[in-house]
């Protein structure tokens, strides 16, 4: 097996280089590494929503700005039947 990525994996705007380095930089991460990673992005994520939200609603409490993330993250479906009957806007 060749170790060049193949093309369809390719970003448009990342040149084949670019994509091998960074390819070579997540293996050398190693499971661990990447697991940290990827909480760590999902720790900014969760940050930056509730960011946002605060920003549009002000008076929210803390429970409401996790409510309205969770409506956001989890779609109107699976917000409702968690949540049913609560109209929280994002």
């Amino acid at each position: 097996m060749s170790n060049t990525p193949r093309q369809s994996y390719i970003p448009a705007d990342t040149s084949r280089d670019a994509f091998r380095a960074e390819v070579e930089a997540l293996r050398r991460l190693g499971i661990q590494g990447r697991a940290r990673l990827t909480f760590d992005l999902i720790e900014q994520l969760q940050t930056t929503t509730e960011a946002g939200i605060r920003d549009r609603h002000p008076e929210y409490t803390p429970a409401q700005v996790r409510m309205a993330r969770n409506r956001i993250w989890w779609g109107e479906a699976l917000f409702r039947r968690v949540y049913p009957g609560v109209d929280i806007a994002i």
